[in-house]
Order: C-alpha cells, then structure tokens, then sequence
C-alpha cells in the first residue's frame, strides 16, 4: 500500500475545485443580498424628525400625493413641503401640541425639517418623477400604499432590473393620468386592456438604452 490511501487523488481535485469556486460562490452570494430586501433596505419603516403620520393625512383626511409633492408633476424629483404648508392647517390644529414642536421651530427659525431619506438612487442613476406620472405610473406602483404606512418604507428595490421589467413592458402598470395619485384606484375591468388604451392615448414608449438613466 503506498503512502496515501485509494481515492486520496479524487479528494484533492474535489478539494482543489471546491476552493477555485469559492470566488465565483462568494460572488453570486453577494449578488443575490444586493437584490434582496436586506440588501435594498425594502419594508424598513425610516424614522423621522416629525412623528408624520400617512395613514392620518393621506388616509383618514384624503390629502392628495400632489398637495406636498408637486414637485412630482414638476420634473425630476418629488421634494417636501415647506414648512409653510404644514402650518397652513396647525397654526390652527395642534397647533399647541409638544409632538409638533419642531414643525413650528422650523417655521419661525426659517430651517427646513431634515427629513430622512426614504427612496435613494445611486448618483449615476437618473430619474425624472414627471415623465412617469404624466404618462400614467402610479404612485404606489413604486412607493406603495402609503397611506397605510404610519412610517414610510420603501416597498420596491428599485434595482435596475427591476426599472427595466417596466420598461419592457409598461402595460399592466398604466393608468389614467387623472388617477395617478389615487392609492385606491383599480381598473374597471381588464388591467392589461386598460394599460393598452392608456399606453396609446399617451403614446408611452418607454426607453431601454443605458444612456437613458446613465447620462
């Protein structure tokens, strides 16, 4: 018998490649955390400096997406409101709660809130909020049902790949402009028939070159 026993070649060569494929398994790991919710920070309620609450405002009050965010109609980003409009209604509701301290701080001292970041894209990652309403996204199509959240949280990775599912193929998420903002609205009867009317009544043809959220 020699100095190693049968089978001692075939464990070596299996061991050999099992460390030869640890770069390429370590690889594909990190791929897939990246694209999954941990990964994208997905279903993560953020806090805030204000306890605002969505449920209350958009859900029981009915105030629309548009009333703070205009800015979504506007061009590239959504923004927030200014304090202003805040104190537009509690300069006369709450207007003495200690919750909403900082809301009349920022009023009087002329500061903005330093609201917390919900939706991040990377710096290379171009996006324009207007293009896609006005040509009939949704809002909760990629934030949700916000007015059911007490906290905002980010509901859709907003991957690359996830962008481009929609670009490919748009259809089953159009709707018409004027619901746009509506959290509760449903097709009335097909979604893909509907999508197909608005895709043409708006003449949707969305882009899938890199240049065209890489500039």
């Amino acid at each position: 018998m020699g100095l190693f026993p049968p089978g001692t070649d075939d464990v070596l060569r299996g061991g050999l490649a099992l460390l030869a494929g640890l770069p390429l398994l370590g690889l594909v790991v990190l791929m897939l955390l990246a694209r999954s919710p941990l990964g994208t920070a997905s279903f993560e309620p953020v806090e805030q400096p204000v306890q605002f609450d969505h449920r209350h405002h958009s859900g029981d009050e009915g105030i629309g997406c548009r009333y703070c965010h205009e800015g979504a109609w506007e061009g590239p980003y959504a923004g927030v409101p200014p304090t202003s409009r805040c104190m537009g209604c509690h300069a006369q509701v709450w207007n003495e709660s200690p919750r909403l301290a900082p809301v009349r701080e920022s009023y009087f001292q002329d500061r903005p809130i330093p609201w917390n970041r919900v939706h991040r894209l990377p710096h290379f990652v171009f996006f324009n909020h207007a293009i896609h309403v006005h040509k009939g996204v949704g809002c909760v199509s990629c934030h949700g049902r916000v007015d059911q959240m007490a906290l905002v949280e980010k509901v859709a990775p907003l991957t690359m790949g996830w962008c481009l599912e929609c670009h490919r193929d748009p259809t089953p998420h159009l709707r018409p402009p004027e619901h746009v903002a509506d959290m509760t609205w449903r097709p009335p009867a097909d979604a893909i028939e509907t999508g197909r009317q608005v895709r043409k009544a708006l003449h949707v043809q969305p882009r899938t070159e890199c240049n065209t959220c890489h500039r």
